[in-house]
This record gives structure tokens, sequence and C-alpha cells, in this order.
């Protein structure tokens, strides 16, 4: 299934809603592109076959080389901020895995959507980086979250310089997950997904939910928060108490994602 958007694809197949940025050949965000990327996420997020959504842009050169530079002029900047971020509590709230299939060049926003889904999975010809600073700006949703991702003194050293990484280097700084040859970056996505789908929807909705209401308050409060969402949340579920009987009868579970 396809949804008729000018600036994303939106195609729905096999239990995965993959969104992809259709703005050759560097993929820049422009506020259509963002008012897009919304309404797929938000199309994505009640939509119960999908079991996840992958993010990802046209071609090989790029997977987003950011936000259009005419959109932050004074303006224009309200809006773009407010619809940019957007995007970001929609990630954070999605029901479902976020995969980012990094193709190309992550740069500015490009980096920043990468950076805030739940999964990296990027080519070896992949870069990433946060150039702002160079034409006076400020990477907004950077600032926020990759000092949570890497650390303090790692993203203040790629926010301060603005330098381009490669791939195998945001990995080793946390920024990716996994880094593939070119050639095998599909496959490999496909193959995470292929894992996802063999899990239950509702439990790892659950799960996800678990690990970010913990990532803003102390450890005593974020358990205390898990135990509530396994108690009162995961415990009234169909799927919960089939995996636990599948693994004690030594079978197979029969997901019902309910």
């Amino acid at each position: 299934m396809s949804q008729d958007f000018q600036s994303i694809i939106y195609k729905v197949e096999n239990g995965v809603a993959k969104i992809t940025v259709n703005k050759p050949p560097l993929n820049v965000l422009t506020v259509e592109a963002i008012e897009e990327i919304i309404s797929a996420l938000e199309r994505a997020n009640v939509d119960k076959v999908i079991y996840a959504v992958v993010i990802t842009g046209i071609g090989d050169r790029a997977f987003s080389a950011g936000v259009d530079i005419g959109a932050h002029l004074p303006d224009k900047i309200d809006n773009t901020l407010a619809k940019f971020h957007k995007i970001f509590h929609l990630l954070t709230d999605l029901h479902k895995p976020s995969i980012a299939m990094v193709n190309g060049l992550a740069l500015g926003g490009g980096c920043e959507l990468a950076m805030a889904c739940d999964i990296v999975i990027a080519s070896d010809q992949a870069k990433f980086g946060q150039p702002e600073i160079k034409v006076g700006a400020i990477p907004t949703v950077a600032a926020a979250l990759m000092p949570r991702l890497i650390g303090r003194k790692q993203a203040l050293e790629l926010i301060f310089l603005g330098d381009t990484i490669s791939a195998a280097e945001a990995k080793e700084r946390g920024l990716v997950n996994k880094v593939v040859p070119a050639g095998k970056l599909t496959k490999a996505v496909d193959e995470l997904v292929d894992k996802l789908k063999n899990l239950s929807p509702i439990v790892l909705k659950l799960v996800r939910k678990a690990v970010y209401q913990g990532i803003d308050v102390d450890f005593k409060k974020a358990l205390d928060g898990v135990t509530d969402i396994y108690l009162e949340q995961l415990m009234q579920t169909e799927d919960a108490v089939e995996g636990l009987k599948a693994f004690l009868e030594k079978r197979k579970p029969n997901w019902k994602g309910r």
C-alpha cells in the first residue's frame, strides 16, 4: 500500500511502514517534507498491522542533508521548529520500533532524524554530522538528545566543530548500531525486521514504553515505572501469558497482539 505524498514515499508492506524522503539528490527536509513525515508517522502509529517503521532517503547519496536552510530564516523559524520537533515527539511516543536505514549523508536535521530512531543501521558509505554551527545555527534536537545518547563531551565536540564523521566512527561513538556494506543495507534492515516480527507487537510496545519512561528520571523512579508497566499493563495482556506458557510447554508462542 502507498499513500499519495509529494516529498516522501510511504509504503506499508509485510508489516513494515517505510518512510522514504524523496527529495533527491540530498533529500533536504523542506517544511512540506516535514509535514508529510508527521502524517506518515501518525498513520503508522495507529495501523495495527505494522510491526516496525523504517525511515530512509531515496538514492545512495543522502539519507537527508538536513532541514531546508531557507526555512531557518527569522520569519519562518518558529513554524519550522514547531513542525520539525513534532517528528521527534511522535518518534518518542511511537507504539512500535523505529529503524533508521542510513544510506548516505545524514547531516543536520537528517542526522537528528536518524539518531532519534530506536535503531540505526548504516551503509559503510554513510556520513554523519551536525554542521549547523557553521551557518550560525543551533542543532536543537541534537543539543537535547545527543548528550543522552553518547555523553556530554562527545556531543559537544561534534556540535561545536560541526565535523562530518564516517559511519564507522559514528558507531564507535554510539550513534549507530550497525554498519554494513552499502549493497547489503536493505538486507540487514530486512533481517532485523524479520526478528522483530517473531515477537509480540503488544510486548514490543510495552518494552519500548518501559525504556522511554525511564530515560529522564533517576534509577529508582525508572524502575518503579517499569514495575508499574509490567504489573498493570503487560500482565494484563494475552501475549504475556502465552509467552510464558509456550516456554513451559516447549512450543512456539502464538502471538495475538493483545
